[in-house]
């Protein structure tokens, strides 16, 4: 039977492709997505689960209890967490004093899950947000241009957004890294960045829709082959 890897809050799957192209059993979990399969030539597969993890995270315990978990990958929701958001902030608690408690709750229990239930390594990313003081400090934090040369030049157009995303992974965007359970830190293949600051995701997408929040937290492809790396 198959290790699983599970990954949370994950719409595009970039995170686990590399663990499903190497045989192991990958399961996202989002609330968009349409709850299908991708195999993949090397018997791995992702399968993708519409899941409101804001209120049945733990479900996902009942699921795989049997189950040998590999790793547990969570992107939780940032935008009442990122920093770079604070200016709303202050209208949010009027509407909601907990707004905040509420979603440093949702990426703490992605540990608990990890950790405590299913006893498996977890990474948990979030861009410069209050968690660092609301949590706990980030274990690091990385640019996506630090990963870029994890990515062959062959493929350096990203398969999904490539009008948005510059190719390798060229970009900037301080990350944290929140992670337990024996997970290692990937060693840094950088090349050289695009632009500092502006990246063609903020200069080109602006608003409040799904496909630019989609777009703007995409997980970088070489960060995602150098954790696969270091971890499998």
């Amino acid at each position: 039977m198959k290790d699983i890897v599970l990954s949370l809050y994950d719409y595009t799957g970039v995170m686990v492709k590399p663990w499903a192209e190497s045989g192991y059993e990958c399961h996202t979990f989002d609330i968009q997505h349409d709850n299908s399969v991708t195999q993949y030539k090397g018997g791995g597969s992702i399968h993708r689960h519409c899941l409101d993890l804001h209120n049945n995270i733990y479900d996902i315990v009942e699921m795989f209890k049997d189950r040998s978990i590999r790793m547990v990958f969570g992107f939780p929701v940032c935008t009442d967490l990122a920093v770079s958001g604070a200016a709303h902030f202050a209208n949010k608690a009027k509407a909601d004093p907990l707004f905040q408690t509420k979603a440093v709750a949702r990426a703490k229990a992605v540990a608990i899950l990890a950790e405590r239930l299913l006893d498996a390594p977890y990474m948990i990313e979030n861009p410069v947000s209050v968690l660092a003081t609301q949590w706990r400090k980030p274990d690091f934090y990385f640019q996506p241009y630090e990963y870029g040369g994890y990515i062959d030049p062959v493929d350096a157009e990203h398969p999904l957004y490539p009008a948005y995303i510059a190719p390798r992974d060229a970009y900037s965007k301080k990350t944290g890294i929140w992670s337990g359970g024996n997970f290692k830190r990937p060693t840094v293949k950088p090349v050289e960045c695009e632009s500092f600051g502006k990246s063609r995701q903020h200069s080109k997408l602006g608003g409040k829709s799904e496909k630019t929040k989609n777009i703007r937290s995409a997980t970088p492809r070489g960060f995602a082959q150098a954790v696969f790396e270091a971890n499998r």
